[in-house]
């Protein structure tokens, strides 16, 4: 019988076990970034998108547990107890009252709230100059006042409307600022708080004789029937001014001057992105969109000649986005 060598008999033996062990091997775990939205909404999705894009294009080995509340503040609650024991690398929280029932229910895993009014009076972080110990993300604080203005420049308003859920702190905040903005303008506030999406189109009807216009803030509860709004508003003649170009270019509004949120999403993701390659949050301070390009106004000149209003030539001109004839014109 012919000898093998003995140098090629033991390099076959430690060949032959590493094949077996990596046979045996356990495979290596995968990283999951969760991502949780309150409410499915023309804003809210257009958020979920920008993150899941951003993230991917960075990651593109990430798997994402994509998550909906679809509105219910214990399912929220679920969500967040499932990421935790899902023991995921990020958890992501879109809209405020998501945002908030991740932070409560998970303390040692970074989570990054997404597009939240105001995190400081959320309860999130102590400033927004820099995040907390797990803890940090977007602020879509509503350029509250231009878009008020806006509405007062497209007609005098003497009575406003304002349609928001009392439950939602972003939306009770705003509500807030609204309120002091009246009184400003020597404008009466006149407001209709819901509780479910149910409410919206009776609380827009409970004002709608006792109003000049309308205007809406990023309320997840009223976007999410925000076609009930625009019904009553059209039967009216009421001008709405909301806070959301995403829902304008499709819902019959008179116009939306907000943040372009797929593009917040995108920067939201970059935040998931940075502490995946080891950022801690305590150095991320939140991001707040300041580029104007960031910036969208929305203007519907059919909504408008419906109501019986003349959008002037230079805003028109300035808008980003006129719907007319039935079509969405992007400039």
């Amino acid at each position: 019988m012919k000898r093998i060598p003995i140098a090629f008999a033991t390099g076959a033996i430690v060949l032959a076990f590493s094949i077996f062990a990596a046979g045996c091997a356990k495979p290596a775990p995968v990283v999951i970034v969760g991502v949780a939205k309150f409410v499915s909404h023309p804003a809210l999705d257009a958020l979920e998108k920008g993150v899941i894009e951003s993230i991917k294009a960075a990651k593109p080995g990430i798997a994402l547990d994509l998550q909906n509340s679809n509105a219910d503040m214990g399912t929220a609650a679920q969500i967040a107890r499932r990421f935790a024991d899902e023991k995921v690398a990020v958890a992501v929280g879109i809209a405020t009252p998501t945002a908030q029932a991740l932070a409560n229910a998970i303390k040692t895993i970074p989570v990054v709230y997404c597009a939240v009014t105001d995190p400081v009076a959320a309860g999130l972080v102590a400033s927004l100059d820099k995040g907390g110990p797990n803890i940090t993300g977007s602020s879509d604080m509503t350029p509250l006042n231009e878009q008020l203005d806006l509405l007062i420049r497209l007609k005098p308003i003497k009575r406003l409307g304002h349609v928001y859920n009392a439950g939602e702190a972003n939306s009770s905040r705003i509500a807030e600022l609204v309120k002091e903005y009246c009184a400003v303008k020597g404008i009466e506030f006149v407001g209709a708080t819901v509780a479910n999406s149910s409410e919206v189109k009776q609380a827009a009807l409970s004002i709608a004789d006792r109003v000049d216009g309308i205007y809406l803030s990023t309320d997840n509860t009223v976007f999410s029937a925000i076609d009930a709004v625009a019904e009553v508003a059209l039967e009216r003649k009421l001008p709405v001014i909301t806070a959301d170009p995403s829902s304008a270019e499709t819902v019959p509004v008179l116009g939306a001057l907000g943040y372009d949120y797929y593009a917040m999403g995108l920067a939201t993701g970059k935040i998931v992105v940075k502490i995946l390659d080891g950022a801690k949050t305590t150095d991320i301070p939140a991001y707040i969109p300041s580029d104007p390009k960031e910036m969208l106004l929305v203007l519907n000149l059919d909504v408008a000649a419906k109501i019986g209003i003349a959008i002037p030539k230079e805003l028109a001109d300035r808008a980003a986005i006129l719907v007319e004839n039935g079509a969405i014109r992007r400039k």
